[in-house]
């Protein structure tokens, strides 16, 4: 993997000030991005993993509860990509082909591609799926949560590349 201290602190700068896209591919081949603005980085099982959230309403958990076993994170840098983060983060692939907005090229290792143009990409096994509820304290609950609770999927960084 490249420079990953390099990839960690810009990767998650720019996630959080301007988005990212979370992609994933399913045995069925169906193909979606959603745009996220967080997510984690860290070690787990002595390996780099990278954590993203996803409501249970999004079309994208509908695309993970087919036998997906990958995710990527594409994330573009400086305010690239400015619109197309915009229309993947208010529009669900229920209702537009997100392939009409950005364009998917296909991963090093996992079967779910990338967004071509991006900046840092991580390639992502998943390991894990975790529900929060019942594990959030109750102030989080009331302010941010009406019974639709993230699922948390921890994926295994096979590759991080710019």
């Amino acid at each position: 993997m490249e420079n990953f201290t390099f990839s960690l602190e810009k990767g998650m700068q720019n996630l959080s000030s301007t988005g990212g896209f979370l992609t994933v591919k399913n045995t069925e081949n169906t193909v979606n991005t959603m745009t996220i603005s967080w997510g984690f980085v860290g070690f787990m099982w002595t390996k780099p993993h990278f954590i993203t959230v996803v409501r249970p309403q999004r079309y994208t958990k509908d695309v993970l509860d087919v036998s997906a076993d990958s995710f990527t994170i594409s994330i573009p840098f400086d305010g690239k990509l400015k619109e197309e983060l915009s229309i993947c983060g208010t529009k669900s692939g229920r209702d537009i082909a997100k392939n009409e907005i950005v364009t998917f090229i296909d991963a090093k290792t996992v079967a779910s591609p990338i967004i071509q143009g991006c900046d840092l990409y991580y390639e992502c096994k998943i390991n894990l799926t975790q529900q929060l509820e019942g594990s959030l304290m109750p102030p989080f609950v009331r302010q941010f949560y009406e019974k639709d609770f993230h699922y948390l999927y921890f994926g295994e960084i096979v590759e991080c590349y710019s």
